[in-house]
C-alpha cells in the first residue's frame, strides 16, 4: 500500500524494524501509520485502544491523527514495553497513552468500555479477542483489524467481521491482511 503523506513516526517504524532484525523477535510495526493517523482524526476519537504496542509505532501514529485522544495499549514483552514507553515519553505523549504491559485476555476485562477506536495488531486475529473490543466500543466504533491473512483463527475474525450483522466492513488493502469495521 503506497503512503498519501509524510509519516511523522516513521523513525520509530525503522527503530522497530531494526530492532526485530538484531533480536529476532516479533515485534512487526504496521505497515501504513499515516493510514490509522487518518481513520482516528476521521472517527474524532478520543479513547483509542491497540493490541500490540511493539515500541510504539502505531500509538504515536494515533496521537499524531487524533491529538486529544487518549490512547490504550497493550504489550506483553517487557523489553517492548520499555523501548515503548521510552519512544512515547521522546515524543512528549506519555501523558496521553498508556502502556499496559501483560496479555491482552488478561488487561482487556480492565479496561473501562467506551473507546471510539480499536485496533488489533497482535498477532493473529482471535475470535474472543474481538468479542471483547466489541464490547468496549462504543456503537458506531471504528475498528481497524491487521493480519487477516494469517489464516486458522483469523478466518473466524474474518467470517464475523464480514457477516453484516454486527460490523459494516471492508478491506483496506490488496492482500486482505486490514479490514476497517464499524460496530452496529
Amino acid at each position: 500500500m503506497a503512503r498519501t503523506s509524510a509519516d511523522p513516526c516513521a523513525h520509530v517504524r525503522e527503530a522497530t524494524l531494526k530492532h526485530r532484525l538484531k533480536h529476532g523477535c516479533g515485534a512487526y510495526p504496521y505497515s501504513n501509520g499515516p493510514l490509522l493517523s487518518t481513520i482516528a482524526a476521521a472517527a474524532g476519537a478520543k479513547r483509542i485502544l491497540e493490541l500490540g504496542c511493539a515500541l510504539g509505532y502505531t500509538s504515536l501514529s494515533f496521537a499524531h491523527g487524533a491529538p486529544k485522544a487518549r490512547i490504550d495499549t497493550i504489550e506483553r514483552d517487557p523489553e517492548h514495553v520499555r523501548l515503548a514507553r521510552e519512544n512515547i515519553a521522546a515524543a512528549g505523549c506519555d501523558k496521553r497513552i498508556t502502556v499496559h504491559e501483560g496479555d491482552f485476555a488478561k488487561v482487556l476485562p480492565a479496561l473501562e468500555a467506551g473507546y471510539e477506536m480499536a485496533f488489533f495488531d497482535g498477532n493473529t486475529p482471535a475470535p474472543a479477542l474481538h468479542q471483547a473490543l466489541r464490547g468496549l466500543l462504543k456503537t458506531g466504533g471504528v475498528l481497524v483489524t491487521a493480519n487477516l491473512n494469517h489464516g486458522g483463527t483469523a478466518d473466524a475474525v474474518h467470517a464475523a467481521l464480514f457477516d453484516g450483522k454486527s460490523w459494516q466492513s471492508a478491506l483496506v488493502d490488496d492482500d486482505g491482511e486490514t479490514a476497517i469495521s464499524v460496530k452496529l
